[in-house]
């Protein structure tokens, strides 16, 4: 079997864990989420936090109105309860032998505060985030925004947008650019770009929280993860990873980590400012991606246009749909202005 056929295999059978969730939103109240189009509840059980399909089989209410009691949750109608597992352990007023009801039950595990379902198998643990394993300061957050997957990661890892959409922001208030030098390169469910030869941007976030600058790398991974690593001379600056999912047809949910050099006192101090500061930008970057999401849907339909700066739009779209990247085969180089 062709590596490719192999990886088109594994997209197709969804054997990979999906970040749904902050371990933190899944308290004493059960949570609806939307997974690959359906409804599923989380919820603490007594061996750990479950996901079930959220529809009790007796007349389809969702178990996520209901509440957890004794680490089952318990049906708001009838009150019919159910394990971890997805057993039926109690329907309130029925005497003799428990029938045999069971809903159906998603893969799921808890890593470094996050919440990882699947609706297959995975191997291995889930991967996390860029810097997983070294020593850094993490925030998580989550968010919401009218879009698609794949117009969402490329918004991410697109440079040339954040003159316009975040000036002043990640980009200074003036004109002046850099000629810099973009390296494209991929592999088998993944493509990132390399830029390097742009030594300082002039925003207010990289003021305060970076330095100068010897290379940024933007990353997509399968199967809708996003990162950037922005590098200086010394080592790490900042970073993001964000997981992706497709919630509805036009909700994209994400789930990131914001990552920086640990830097004893300092490094705590630039965590505490990273937070509030990525928040506004990606409050902008939603008000751009749901007006594109709105007006995509204005008669007549159109597809958009690939650019010749969208570096990874077709790496990323190949990648989507469980093939190589073209730049798995091609590497590319490129000079532009940004």
């Amino acid at each position: 079997m062709s590596v490719r056929q192999r990886h088109r295999e594994d997209h197709e059978r969804k054997d990979h864990w999906q970040a749904v969730a902050l371990s933190a939103d899944i308290r004493r109240r059960p949570r609806r989420i939307l997974f690959d189009g359906q409804p599923v509840v989380l919820f603490r059980s007594a061996q750990g936090i479950a996901a079930l399909f959220d529809r009790c089989p007796h007349r389809l209410v969702e178990l996520s109105t209901g509440k957890v009691v004794g680490g089952e949750i318990e049906c708001p109608y009838h009150g019919w309860r159910y394990d971890g597992e997805g057993r039926c352990t109690a329907i309130p007023g029925h005497v003799g032998e428990m029938p045999h009801y069971r809903l159906r039950r998603f893969g799921v595990i808890e890593r470094d505060g996050v919440v990882f379902v699947s609706s297959g198998t995975p191997d291995g643990e889930p991967y996390l985030h860029c810097m997983q394993g070294k020593d850094v300061v993490v925030r998580r957050v989550r968010s919401s925004t009218q879009s698609t997957v794949i117009d969402a990661a490329e918004n991410i890892l697109d440079a040339t947008h954040t003159h316009f959409t975040h000036k002043g922001l990640l980009r200074g208030l003036g004109s002046k650019r850099h000629l810099v030098r973009v390296e494209v390169t991929g592999g088998e469910g993944w493509v990132e770009a390399c830029y390097t030869g742009e030594d300082r941007q002039q925003g207010l976030i990289s003021r305060l929280l970076e330095g100068e600058r010897a290379r940024t790398i933007g990353r997509f991974r399968h199967p809708g993860i996003a990162e950037l690593e922005y590098w200086s001379k010394d080592g790490l600056a900042l970073a993001t990873t964000f997981h992706l999912r497709q919630a509805d047809e036009r909700t994209v949910e994400g789930i990131g980590w914001l990552i920086g050099p640990r830097q004893g006192w300092l490094g705590q101090l630039k965590a505490l400012a990273f937070k509030p500061l990525f928040n506004i930008a990606l409050q902008q970057d939603r008000r751009v991606l749901k007006s594109a999401s709105d007006n995509a849907r204005v008669a007549p339909p159109a597809l958009p246009v690939i650019g010749p700066l969208d570096f990874m739009r077709r790496d990323i779209a190949a990648i989507m749909a469980g093939d190589l990247p073209p730049a798995a085969s091609e590497p590319r180089v490129h000079q532009i202005e940004l």
